[in-house]
């Protein structure tokens, strides 16, 4: 028999895809936050939906600079990832303090997540939800992988300090790309 489920942990059931470490940059300074709250709005050009609360030092960053990374990190960077969603940017440099190289981007001034699996720079394209939702709307301008990662262990938010890992992969004969 199915029990009625706390709407609180209704995040847990649906959560959108792999933790991501958001990084940003204003003013010369260079941060770096966990992000769950994200989905693919478009193919090409690839569009993101995400949501920052606008209490983090990202928020405003992203809200003046208009740019980010959305950096893919493994289970490998777990307890970094940890940590930088323990601290606040506006009072440590996250990039030093957890062991993160900040890697020039290519699109951006925000630097990318040296240890990330994957790094995806971006501009904010549209931000009519952002009063309403904190909801930025970015277009990914360059992707980079490590080719070297076939499978990796993306680690997933089940909420309160609960995470998930990719799992096994399955093939099916779907005729979408």
């Amino acid at each position: 028999m199915k029990e009625f489920l706390p709407l609180a942990e209704v995040y847990a059931i649906l959560e959108p895809g792999p933790v991501l470490l958001v990084s940003t940059a204003q003013d010369g300074r260079a941060n770096v936050m966990p992000m769950s709250w994200h989905t693919m709005l478009e193919f090409e050009p690839p569009l993101v939906g995400c949501v920052l609360s606008a209490a983090n030092h990202s928020f405003k960053a992203l809200e003046a600079t208009g740019q980010c990374v959305l950096n893919v990190p493994t289970a490998e960077l777990l307890d970094q990832l940890v940590a930088c969603g323990n601290s606040h940017g506006d009072q440590v440099d996250k990039f030093a303090r957890f062991g993160l190289t900040a890697e020039p981007s290519a699109q951006v001034a925000v630097p990318r997540v040296e240890e990330c699996y994957a790094n995806l720079e971006c501009r904010v394209v549209d931000r009519q939800l952002v009063g309403s939702y904190n909801f930025f709307v970015l277009e990914v301008l360059q992707a980079w992988r490590d080719p070297a990662v076939t499978a990796p262990r993306t680690l997933h938010h089940r909420g309160y300090g609960k995470f998930m890992l990719a799992g096994e992969e399955i093939q099916t004969g779907s005729a979408m790309r």
